[in-house]
């Protein structure tokens, strides 16, 4: 009976101690605020990249999955180069935790800082998981070197992301379908090479569908 005892005292204990998680620290209030991304579509999915700049609270590289059950929706961010979003103030730390967000913002054709037209006003974004994020600090100088982060999918399939450097530079994503060898680093022209040079990078690496690509933001 006293092992009985003890057994259920350890037991209680464990599982007390599996519900009384540490709490989080603070959100950081200097990343709050509005945000502007891209969505691009990845097979049935469709991925959420922040437009990073290099001030808070937009200072993040994220790739987030967005829980969508609108197809209509899916096929217009399928059929469209490309659509952004502007979303309301919400502090993008959540996303760098990897929390599960919902966030309301509008959607543009393009960037509504650069002339996009709206097509939906306050539409429901669920950030559901976080595939990517890395903070634009202690960058290295830009140079004709350029380094990626590899985002696994699913089997066999990647995304490769830029790792923005100090101004100029740009940001790209390309998805590939790996039956090769694929260099994560590698010298380019310039240092802000056009897409269509850093498309051939890859080439090498198997099936490829690039995602997106900006330098404008970088200069």
């Amino acid at each position: 009976m006293k092992w009985i005892v003890v057994l259920v005292g350890l037991v209680s204990s464990i599982v007390f101690a599996e519900e009384k998680k540490p709490e989080p620290p603070p959100l950081n209030p200097a990343w709050e605020g509005e945000q502007t991304m891209v969505l691009v579509n990845h097979g049935s999915s469709i991925l959420a990249v922040s437009l990073a700049t290099y001030e808070k609270p937009r200072d993040v590289q994220i790739v987030y999955k967005i829980d969508n059950k609108d197809v209509a929706f899916l096929a217009m961010v399928r059929d469209m180069d490309v659509l952004t979003i502007k979303t309301k103030r919400f502090n993008i730390e959540r996303l760098i935790r990897g929390e599960e967000v919902t966030v309301l913002a509008d959607v543009y054709d393009a960037d509504p800082d650069q002339g996009g037209s709206m097509l939906f006003e306050r539409k429901e974004m669920v950030f559901a998981e976080k595939l990517y994020a890395r903070e634009l600090k202690a960058l290295e100088e830009a140079s004709q070197w350029q380094d990626y982060d590899i985002i696994e999918m699913k089997e066999n399939e990647r995304i490769y992301i830029h790792k923005i450097q100090q101004k100029p530079s740009f940001t790209h994503l390309i998805a590939v379908e790996m039956r090769g060898a694929c260099l994560q680093k590698f010298r380019t022209s310039t240092r802000v090479p056009p897409e269509s040079e850093l498309t051939f990078k890859f080439t090498n690496c198997g099936g490829l569908k690039p995602l997106y690509y900006n330098a404008e933001l970088y200069q």
